[in-house]
């Protein structure tokens, strides 16, 4: 029983309360993560997690084939699932988190030059996302002055 229990123990594939929790967490998301809102996250779902344990759970996720590593330009990793079709992301600048964006929305092909050949292409794109993005100001006529107002 003890020998059962050491294995169990020192087998990469066991599965814990917190690596399901970490999976979860993915499993619920629509946008790459960093590790700290994993952990938030998988907090939210079994209470205390350390964020040693998060990134051993991530890197046994990346080793199952189920997450995998995004990286942006400027950023540290972000963490996604993985098996997901070609895709770019958008970065808001305010708060920092990452966003999808479905597909290739460039034209790449009409933009290479004469007898190049392209293997691949990254395509991120920078802005406010839409919790972060400032009401527009209303755009329309100046109120117009009372009479004898000064300006």
């Amino acid at each position: 029983m003890a020998n059962e229990l050491e294995m169990r123990k020192s087998s990469p594939e066991r599965s814990t309360r917190q690596k399901r929790a970490v999976r979860e967490v993915f499993e619920r998301s629509e946008r790459p993560l960093a590790t700290d809102e994993v952990m938030s996250e998988a907090e939210g779902l079994i209470g205390s997690i350390g964020i040693a344990t998060v990134y051993r759970a991530i890197r046994s996720l990346i080793a199952d084939g189920f997450v995998t590593a995004v990286e942006l330009p400027g950023y540290a990793p972000l963490y996604e699932r993985a098996g997901k079709g070609h895709h770019h992301h958008f970065i808001c600048t305010s708060c920092e988190r990452a966003f999808e964006l479905e597909g290739c929305e460039s034209q790449i092909r009409g933009k290479v030059p004469r007898g190049f050949r392209v293997t691949g292409h990254d395509v991120t794109l920078y802005g406010a996302c839409a919790s972060c993005r400032v009401p527009a100001v209303p755009v329309g006529p100046k109120p117009k002055r009372a009479v004898g107002a000064k300006r």
